[in-house]
């Protein structure tokens, strides 16, 4: 009787064990799981859909991206390397806290087109950069004015015969000055037909 009894409470305790062995596994399981899901979360990089375009702070002839939201409000939780093409040049990008300064610096003042991609579209920003005293000041500039600027003066050579010489001269100042300044006739094409992709 007393050895029936010991085997009935030995049977017991490695029941007992084996619930605890298989709850045990399950609650690792269930924890290595949560784990791998977190490290996946924080793996995945945000994507920058806009941009705003400034001096750097260290005042060193570079500028900073700063990637914002749609109503231009800084998001911070950026962080990692991104592609950036900067006037016709692509290269990895680092942001930290959402700003990333571009290696480059300005010797004078200049067009710098700024361009992103990502699965969500094209990204991009035409500016003019005025550099005075060692102070960068940009300018977005609307892609578009740079359609009709030339569109402009071509219609006013067509409608007033007189205009047309006048006219060849203002396009001429207006190509010197665009590639003196950097926008080359390919970034200046770029610029247009990824303003025209945005629109339509």
């Amino acid at each position: 009787m007393i050895q029936h009894k010991f085997t009935y409470k030995k049977t017991n305790d490695g029941h007992a064990t084996l619930k605890n062995t298989i709850f045990t596994m399950k609650t690792t399981y269930t924890l290595f799981l949560l784990l791998l899901i977190s490290l996946a979360g924080f793996a995945q990089k945000a994507d920058i859909n806009n941009f705003i375009v400034k001096e750097s702070l260290l005042k060193n002839s570079k500028l900073a991206i700063i990637a914002a939201d749609s109503l231009n409000n800084p998001l911070e939780k950026i962080n990692g390397t991104y592609t950036f093409t900067v006037s016709g040049f692509t290269q990895p990008v680092s942001f930290h806290d959402g700003v990333a300064i571009l290696p480059m610096q300005l010797e004078r003042s200049a067009f710098v087109y700024i361009k992103h991609q990502n699965d969500s579209g094209t990204h991009s920003k035409l500016l003019y950069v005025y550099k005075k005293d060692g102070t960068l000041n940009p300018y977005a500039i609307n892609s578009m004015w740079l359609i009709l600027f030339p569109a402009l003066i071509v219609f006013f050579a067509f409608a007033f015969r007189k205009f047309i010489l006048y006219a060849v001269i203002i396009l001429v100042i207006f190509i010197y000055f665009n590639h003196s300044n950097g926008l080359s006739i390919p970034t200046f094409f770029e610029t247009i037909f990824d303003g025209l992709k945005r629109m339509f």
